[in-house]
C-alpha cells in the first residue's frame, strides 16, 4: 500500500507539471508573434452565421488580412468547412471577407471540408504540396497557436504563428481559461494520437 500510495502521489505529481509546462507553453507561443516573409499565410477558421464571420473569425481574418497587405506572402488561405444545418462554409464566408477587404480572388486558396483544426490542417498541407507551397504564417487566437503549429509542422509545413490580439477570447479572463482548458484537453488527444477525435464544437470556436 506504501508503495502504490507514492506511486499515486507521483502521478499525481506528474500530471501536475505536465500540465503547468504546457500551459506555459500555450501562453508563450501566443505571445510571440513569428511574422515573416513565407509561400502563404492560412487563417483558422471559426464559426460563420449565413456568411458572416463570428467575432473571433472576423479578427483572424482581420488580421490575416494586414499581414498580407504588409507583403508577408502572397497567398492567402482560408479554412473551414460547413456546421451542420450550415448553407456555407467557414472559408467561403473567410473568402468573401478577404476580398471584401481588397485581396484578389487570385490570391486566395481555400480549404473548405475540415471540421476540426486536424482535419483542417492535413487538407492545408495537401493543398500546400498541390500548389508547391512549403511555409505559412498560421494565424489564429493566442491560445490556439501551439496546436496549430504543432499540426503544421507534423504536416512538413515550415510554419510560423502570428496571434489575433483582438480577439473575443482576450477580453475575458473565464474565456481565457475555458480556452486554455481547451487546448490543453485537446494536445493531450492529439499526442496520444487520436487528434480527429477532438471536438472543435465548443463555444470558443463558434463565438
Amino acid at each position: 500500500m506504501r508503495h502504490l500510495a507514492r506511486l499515486s502521489v507521483a502521478v499525481v505529481v506528474g500530471i501536475a507539471l505536465t500540465t503547468a509546462y504546457t500551459t506555459y507553453r500555450i501562453w508563450d507561443q501566443g505571445d510571440r508573434d513569428e511574422a515573416r516573409s513565407a509561400d502563404a499565410i492560412v487563417v483558422l477558421g471559426a464559426a460563420q452565421y449565413d456568411g458572416t464571420p463570428s467575432r473571433i473569425f472576423e479578427a483572424r481574418l482581420s488580421h490575416a488580412v494586414d499581414l498580407w497587405v504588409a507583403g508577408v506572402a502572397p497567398i492567402l488561405i482560408v479554412t473551414g468547412g460547413k456546421a451542420q444545418g450550415d448553407r456555407t462554409t467557414e472559408a467561403a464566408a473567410g473568402r468573401a471577407y478577404a476580398i471584401s477587404r481588397g485581396v484578389p480572388e487570385t490570391a486566395i486558396l481555400a480549404e473548405d471540408e475540415g471540421r476540426t483544426t486536424l482535419e483542417s490542417l492535413e487538407n492545408v498541407g495537401r493543398l500546400m504540396r498541390a500548389e508547391g507551397l512549403t511555409s505559412a504564417v498560421f494565424v489564429s487566437d493566442r491560445t490556439h497557436l501551439l496546436r496549430v503549429l504543432r499540426i503544421a509542422t507534423d504536416e512538413r509545413i515550415v510554419a510560423w504563428g502570428s496571434p489575433t490580439r483582438t480577439s473575443p477570447v482576450d477580453t475575458s479572463l473565464d474565456w481565457q481559461l475555458e480556452a486554455t482548458t481547451h487546448e490543453l484537453g485537446a494536445l493531450a488527444v492529439y499526442f496520444l494520437g487520436a487528434g480527429h477525435l477532438v471536438s472543435e464544437a465548443s463555444a470558443v470556436r463558434g463565438e
